[in-house]
């Protein structure tokens, strides 16, 4: 089984390295980064970057694709190689999947229309227009399409994934072995839950983290 993770310049790191954590775990799978040149690819941040060791055309028919977030996504909505080759790819493969604000990317594509979809919840306002119908979860399953909200709910969706894949057995290995048990010490982790003070800093920055601009 392969498993194509998409890279792209100002991409955010945990979207991409969480499902590579729980999905490169799963038996006989092969886990590539892929992007439209092979070499270093730098997060939202530009301190730290991945190495994408094949190119989209290397990689025409995955079994599963992860398209994370991050404040790069910008520069794919509007059309380019990353949606053309997710257009393709998706003809045959078996789980098309995102994280964060990747969602937008598959629905600028034209591959959620109709179709249940979560992302970032600062967001969440941007699916409809896309064609796609927003759902305010952590994980959503419509289909063959597995998206998840914000950062850190990639795991959870690679986990799910790892369960409808091979099976919860399998899953919860795996989750015992990454020893994913989360315990924050905050109860900050939703817009539902935060302080309303907390979630007014967050959106102040709304543009920064969604566009990485100023």
């Amino acid at each position: 089984m392969q498993v194509a993770i998409v890279l792209f310049e100002r991409f955010t790191a945990l979207d991409a390295v969480g499902p590579y954590e729980v999905l490169s775990r799963i038996p006989d799978a092969e886990v590539v980064f892929t992007s439209t040149r092979t070499g270093p690819v730098r997060n939202d941040v530009g301190s730290l970057a991945l190495t994408a060791t094949a190119t989209l055309a290397d990689v025409p028919h995955p079994d599963v694709i992860v398209v994370p977030g991050g404040p790069g996504q910008t520069d794919h909505m509007t059309g380019g190689p990353i949606p053309q080759w997710l257009r393709a790819a998706d003809r045959t493969s078996t789980w098309t999947t995102s994280v964060c604000t990747g969602s937008l990317i598959l629905a600028a594509a034209g591959l959620l229309t109709g179709r249940r979809a979560t992302t970032h919840w600062l967001a969440m306002d941007q699916l409809a227009p896309l064609g796609a119908l927003p759902a305010e979860e952590r994980v959503v399953t419509d289909g063959k399409y597995v998206t998840a909200a914000g950062v850190s709910a990639g795991i959870d969706m690679a986990l799910e994934l790892t369960s409808r894949i091979v099976d919860a057995t399998v899953a919860q290995a795996v989750q015992l072995g990454i020893e994913y048990d989360p315990r924050p010490p905050f109860a900050a982790g939703s817009p539902h839950a935060a302080p309303p003070e907390v979630v007014a800093v967050v959106q102040a920055y709304r543009n920064f983290i969604l566009t990485g601009v100023h």
